[in-house]
């Protein structure tokens, strides 16, 4: 069926291969070079989304860069983040802070 949509729908072609190779720039962490190339072709593309979306990547290229060259990542700190965003979310309303920061410290 996407075989069918791609065949008959050009623009519904070329999104699914600039977001193919976008995967693939964030999945083996290629250079800075390929994604130069990529944010030039989506912004020269006729999707106004990935247009805006390749602007934005432009805003903040340092850090999307560093994303992409650095070995640095701040997945550890998202998942406590995440992690006390839960225990926070369960204990709405049924418990104050003693016991919240109770269950965060027993829980690490």
């Amino acid at each position: 069926m996407l075989k069918e949509l791609l065949y008959h729908c050009r623009e519904s072609d070329d999104s699914c291969e600039l977001v193919a190779r976008f995967a693939s720039i964030l999945v083996h962490r290629r250079g800075l070079e390929e994604l130069e190339q990529w944010t030039a072709d989506a912004q020269a593309g006729g999707l106004p989304e990935l247009r805006g979306f390749a602007t934005g990547l432009r805003k903040g290229w340092d850090a999307v860069t560093a994303g992409l060259t650095l070995r640095w990542n701040s997945g550890p700190v998202e998942g406590h983040v995440n992690r006390i965003t839960m225990l926070k979310r369960q204990m709405f309303g049924r418990a104050k802070l003693d016991l919240l920061r109770e269950r965060v410290l027993l829980a690490s």
